[in-house]
Order: structure tokens, then C-alpha cells, then sequence
């Protein structure tokens, strides 16, 4: 069993990024894809509207494949009821932070409050760059800030924070955050610093869709782990996350 925690569906693209995950599924036997829709660093209302209902219908056309998380612009006055309709009526199963806000702005509170109400789990993207730093964009100490604050919430942080050697550090000693190793910007030594850090329990598997399935996979295929370590990282600690 093989589940990908984290993988997306690109405005403009969309169709192209639906036959690229089925044929992935189908190629490398992918259990389930939990993706969110992304276009605009800072979506409106009608762009997070538009996004989230293609991802509900690809749930709709896919649903042994293909699950969801609802995507939220924290900025936006609705955006409490966008969450609602996405867990209530698109029935998806998290919530998908950005780069429209840190995740641990105070406008980010009542989400992640309801979040723990629903016992979802919180997908944050993060992502410390030597360059390039989006205004609003998350870190590791925003990430363990927000996982203080709530220690009963879910967080998965993407990416291993953007640096593993910086992500993985701020978040260690808060057992309420997992990781993702999503993208193609990790080696395998980057895994093992993670498990070293933190713990293989602590890890779930991501690859950061449409790209390449096979980037991340090798890396757990190389990673000095037991076959026992990789089924935890492959889709049961993903179930973990997911179900609480």
C-alpha cells in the first residue's frame, strides 16, 4: 500500500494533472492521492472557490484514488465557511495552508480551531529559501510556533520545512508535527538526518504531484531503512495523520 499525503492540481493545468496522477496511480500502484488545487500566490475568493470544486470533482470522478484537502486563504472573511463546504459538503479529509499568510497568523487561529474539531489534520507548506523568500511564506519556527499554540492539532509540514537541517530541527521536540519530504529538492541523506532527528514516525509520504513519483520514492528505496520502517513511511503513518 502506497499513499501520497501531498500532491496538487494547478489552475489552468488541471486536466493534464488529472491524467497525470491516474497514469502515476496506475504505473507505480498508488493506493490514494490526497491533492489540493493551487494557481495564484494570493488567491481570491473566486480562484480558492474555482480550485476547490475541481478538486472535489476529481474526488467525485476518482474516490478510491483520489482525496482532498481544502484549500484556504486564511486573508478572506469567508474563509471559515470555505473550510466548512470543503470538509462538510466536498467531503475532503484536511486543510491546505499556503503562502498567503504565515501559519502562525492569528487569522490562521479559528481555522486550525475548527480543524481540531473536525480531527482533520493541517497540510502547511514551508519552505526556507536562501533566496527568493516569499513575504508571507512559512518556516520551521512558524510551523513549531502554531504546533505550541495547538498541541492537540494535526500539522504536517511540507517539504522538511525547505531545508531539513533548519525544518527539521524547529519542530523536533512537537510530536503533533509530521513531515513530508515532498518535491525534488531532497537527497536520501536529507531522509536519514529526518529519522535521525525525529523518528521514521514522524514521516509521511509526499512527492509534491505533477512531477516525478520516482524522485521521492528513491529516496526511501535508498534511505537506510527496514522494510518495516518503509511501510510506516509508504502509508501508515500517513493513516495516523489522516484518522487521528
Amino acid at each position: 500500500m502506497l499513499i501520497d499525503i501531498h500532491a496538487h492540481i494547478w489552475g489552468g493545468t488541471i486536466e493534464e494533472n488529472k491524467s497525470e496522477i491516474i497514469k502515476a496511480c496506475e504505473l507505480y500502484n498508488i493506493s490514494k492521492v490526497y491533492i489540493s488545487g493551487i494557481r495564484s500566490h494570493y488567491p481570491d475568493k473566486d480562484e480558492i472557490d474555482y480550485l476547490n470544486y475541481e478538486v472535489y470533482k476529481f474526488i467525485k470522478e476518482q474516490p478510491e484514488r483520489i482525496g482532498g484537502f481544502c484549500y484556504v486563504n486564511p486573508v478572506h472573511d469567508n474563509c471559515m465557511d470555505v473550510l466548512r463546504k470543503g470538509i462538510e459538503d466536498y467531503h475532503m479529509e484536511g486543510m491546505k495552508l499556503w503562502v498567503a499568510t504565515f501559519c502562525n497568523d492569528p487569522r490562521v487561529f479559528p481555522l486550525v480551531e475548527k480543524c481540531i474539531d473536525y480531527n482533520i489534520p493541517v497540510l502547511v507548506h514551508a519552505f526556507k529559501k536562501t533566496v527568493g523568500q516569499l513575504e508571507y511564506e512559512t518556516v520551521g519556527t512558524h510551523v513549531a510556533d502554531l504546533a505550541s499554540r495547538y498541541p492537540e492539532a494535526r500539522l504536517i509540514m511540507a517539504h522538511l520545512g525547505g531545508n531539513a537541517y533548519h525544518g527539521v530541527k524547529c519542530i523536533k521536540k512537537y510530536k503533533n508535527v509530521w513531515v513530508d519530504f515532498s518535491g525534488s529538492i531532497f537527497r536520501r541523506d536529507d531522509l536519514d538526518y529526518t529519522v535521525e532527528q525525529i523518528g521514521v514516525e514522524r514521516i509521511v509520504f509526499g512527492t509534491d504531484m505533477v512531477g516525478s513519483f520516482l524522485v521521492n520514492y528513491g529516496q526511501v528505496e535508498e534511505a537506510n531503512l527496514t522494510p518495516e520502517e518503509k511501510e510506516m513511511i509508504y502509508y501508515k503513518n500517513a493513516l495516523k495523520v489522516l484518522h487521528g
